[in-house]
């Protein structure tokens, strides 16, 4: 059995990953569920929140991209980078996955580089926020400043779900009516 069975009653085959199988409220539940840092946190802080932060950092033209820059994590989790990097097939998967989401949302075929840079600052507004900085020296993060903007406060799943696709809807609705 090649597949999982989605919050939506989908069956995501991960050997035919079609954009008929990628829904929005799948993506929302499923990243609002999933924690970030493998769960190393003091407290549960979703991926989910984290897109709608980083939705929120770029220039507003990059706001949908920034985030659904996660979302094909709702099919196949959020790895840690070092341990992502040990896993070629998995990095494989996901790739096929995060195409697919690309394709269906009308996103670029690869990230943008504001996007990549508001993950990484994110990443480190994450690490000044959420009591990660024990004073070691994070090679990814050498220059890349904290979010003078954001100060996170993680939310519990259901708020961050719903953070999620307000977010959501206020971007597609922007562009419908542009």
């Amino acid at each position: 059995m090649p597949f999982i069975r989605t919050f939506t009653g989908q069956h995501f085959d991960y050997t035919n990953i079609h954009t008929d199988h990628i829904n929005i409220e799948d993506i929302a539940v499923a990243l609002s569920n999933i924690c970030r840092f493998a769960g190393h946190v003091p407290e549960f802080y979703s991926v989910a929140q984290h897109a709608v932060l980083c939705s929120l950092i770029v220039p507003a033209e990059f706001a949908f991209e920034a985030l659904m820059h996660d979302a094909a994590e709702a099919y196949c989790q959020d790895i840690p980078a070092p341990l992502k990097r040990l896993l070629p097939d998995y990095q494989r998967m996901e790739e096929r996955i995060d195409i697919v989401i690309r394709h269906k949302f009308d996103l670029p075929a690869e990230m943008s580089k504001p996007v990549k840079y508001a993950d990484l600052v994110m990443l480190a507004t994450e690490r000044r926020d959420l009591e990660l900085d024990d004073g070691s020296f994070w090679p990814v993060l050498d220059g890349i400043p904290t979010s003078d903007m954001i100060n996170i406060t993680p939310l519990k799943p259901g708020m961050a779900y719903g953070m999620f696709l307000n977010r959501f809807n206020e971007l597609t609705e922007a562009v419908s009516h542009a």
